[in-house]
């Protein structure tokens, strides 16, 4: 298979703040031997590789013309053997359907099953290690407000990704 045929991943891109946050939490809990990945907010899991000129048309169509979505940080979420951020946006939620609704052939089960945003900061430990690692952020939580600046197009390398662009909302 060639490079140009792997999958596409989208990811939301937070503000630089935010975005700095939740990378040092991810860096701090994260198995660093499969850590391979920046933090990131996970809209489409696998896009046809071969399709990514017409994948960045349709987000500069949809996304290009729209204020960056407001993005409230909730809460934290266990994994069973991880933790992760509950996120809320109901404009983020609008974009992300919108999109979906033009790739509805292109989706893959996971991706057609519904959205909940999050960013995942631990993964893959004992689930013993994640209630401790969920303990101990809850306590110190506040919730916060950020701001998607760009969707991220990347490709997937059979572990990391390969980044490959990103369309920014209007800002």
């Amino acid at each position: 298979m060639t490079d140009d045929y792997r999958p596409l991943i989208l990811t939301a891109l937070l503000e630089p703040q935010a975005q700095a946050r939740f990378e040092a939490l991810r860096r701090a809990h994260y198995p660093a031997t499969l850590n391979q990945v920046p933090a990131h907010v996970s809209l489409f899991h696998h896009l046809p590789g071969s399709e990514q000129a017409a994948v960045k048309r349709r987000l500069q169509v949809v996304c290009g013309p729209l204020p960056p979505p407001t993005v409230e940080v909730v809460g934290l979420k266990s994994l069973g053997r991880g933790v992760a951020f509950r996120l809320r946006s109901d404009e983020l939620d609008d974009v992300r359907a919108e999109l979906a609704a033009g790739w509805s052939t292109l989706l893959i089960p996971q991706d057609r099953a519904g959205f909940q945003a999050h960013v995942t900061v631990q993964n893959k430990v004992t689930s013993a290690e994640a209630r401790a690692t969920h303990q101990a952020l809850a306590a110190g939580f506040l919730p916060f407000r950020t701001r998607v600046i760009a969707i991220a197009i990347w490709r997937y390398c059979d572990g990391p990704w390969q980044a490959l662009g990103q369309v920014a909302f209007r800002g």
